[in-house]
């Protein structure tokens, strides 16, 4: 998923609902045309919210693995060689995973369907191969093995896992009753060696695999998604980094604060124009940016910089698209109408991706409802469907994503949630290892 989006690399549903029984069922695909028609009537803000977060969680509910109740990478059953519905996803699984206590407390899924699919998803986690405690970026959900992501990238996967860990570090606070539950997901965190994955240096590297060792070379470096890998391996309470592997690593000494300007908005971290919104988004599920700083940025400054940047872009839209405006911005790694790509201000090509302003509503409210009604309200009739927004749209091209994709639909859901409780960032902050890791590299939070 993730170093996919970093490197541009192109990667070649269904109508259901959130019902009383658990059964994750396998969907019939679900025809282009046959969208429902939107609401005649005004929703209220609130409403509104309410029905695009649950419209979202069906992905992860009704279209779960039939074996593993993972989330599938993407809902086109063609993809990948006609291996498309059999792939699951592991970092789009922690973010389906994390959205799991909302689901609850909103009444969607009682408590007893969410331990029980979650019981169900650790039996298939315990199951797959793991690499020094990683995951692989995929998995086969009939047979449950690895099923490889590109060239060298046949084992452990770091970001993946990272991302996988915050939804079930989610989960452990919440249903820290449920012993059961909360035990095997602390074995599974526990067993993650991020330290392994320094090969000795202050530095951690993205893939490790029992074929090719660290030839994949590719190490976890700032500024992007991956700040959450840092905090977590900071917080292990068994394989545990040292600060320098952070300061030197992923911080590159400080090499990362680049102090960028654009539209008038101070950016601390990133690639001109911030890069694409996912940065803002991933790690962020889970870490509370609200009070978070320490010597490189705030946290919350850089994000919420990073989407006002997007949403001025789009209002300036120097490339005369289309459809960019106020009300029609945002723009992250996606599907296009050529394939797939990273998209962002510097990599414009005409694509706007819901999720981007959507996942953005914590640092961008008012923008960020104005792009909802628009999705909703103008674009509903091509892009909603039965799963939330489609992927992704160009009024350019005339275009409109056929399906859906799990990296992007999780963060609609769960960071609307914070927006409107704070809920996955209160269950996040309250874990005491999170602290303890926090602490260990000196953020403020």
């Amino acid at each position: 998923m993730l170093y996919r989006c970093l490197y541009f690399i192109g990667l070649l549903f269904v109508f259901s609902s959130c019902s009383s029984d658990d059964g994750p069922g396998y969907q019939e695909p679900y025809q282009p045309g046959q969208e429902p028609e939107g609401e005649e009537e005004i929703l209220s803000d609130s409403e509104l919210l309410e029905k695009v977060q649950q419209q979202t969680f069906k992905y992860f509910w009704d279209f779960a693995g039939e074996n593993s109740g993972l989330a599938r990478e993407r809902s086109q059953d063609d993809a990948y060689g006609g291996e498309g519905r059999n792939i699951v996803t592991i970092g789009g699984s922690g973010f389906g995973l994390a959205a799991f206590p909302v689901a609850v407390e909103r009444g969607w899924i009682s408590r007893a369907q969410a331990t029980e699919r979650l019981e169900k998803i650790l039996d298939f986690l315990e199951e797959v191969p793991t690499y020094h405690g990683a995951f692989s970026h995929w998995y086969l959900d009939d047979v449950a093995q690895t099923r490889p992501f590109g060239d060298m990238d046949d084992g452990g996967d770091l970001v993946e896992t990272a991302f996988l860990m915050q939804g079930l570090l989610i989960n452990r606070q919440y249903f820290a009753e449920e012993t059961s539950i909360s035990e095997r997901i602390t074995e599974l965190w526990e067993a993650v060696e991020w330290d392994w994955y320094t090969q000795g240096e202050n530095v951690l590297y993205w893939h490790w695999s029992p074929t090719y060792n660290f030839q994949k070379d590719l190490k976890i470096q700032g500024w992007n998604e991956s700040l959450m890998v840092y905090v977590l391996a900071a917080s292990s309470p068994t394989h545990s980094i040292e600060p320098e592997v952070y300061h030197q690593g992923w911080a590159s000494n400080g090499a990362m604060v680049n102090n960028r300007q654009h539209y008038g908005l101070e950016l601390p971290l990133g690639p001109s124009y911030g890069g694409p919104l996912f940065f803002a988004h991933y790690s962020f599920i889970g870490l509370d940016p609200r009070n978070l700083s320490d010597q490189y940025a705030n946290y919350w400054d850089q994000n919420t910089a990073h989407s006002l940047i997007h949403y001025n872009y789009a209002i300036d839209n120097p490339r005369n698209y289309e459809g960019y405006g106020e009300n029609s911005w945002g723009f992250t790694a996606s599907d296009n109408y050529e394939g797939y790509s990273a998209h962002s201000p510097a990599n414009d090509l005409g694509v706007i991706t819901p999720t981007a302003a959507l996942s953005s509503f914590p640092y961008t409210p008012e923008d960020s409802m104005k792009a909802l009604r628009y999705f909703y309200e103008e674009m509903g009739d091509k892009l909603w469907g039965p799963y939330g927004f489609y992927d992704a749209f160009s009024e350019e091209e005339n275009w409109v994503a056929d399906g859906y994709l799990a990296i992007d639909q999780g963060p609609i859901i769960t960071m609307i949630e914070n927006y409107r409780t704070g809920l996955l960032w209160d269950l996040f902050m309250q874990d005491e290892e999170i602290q303890a890791g926090l602490d260990k590299l000196e953020f403020n939070y």
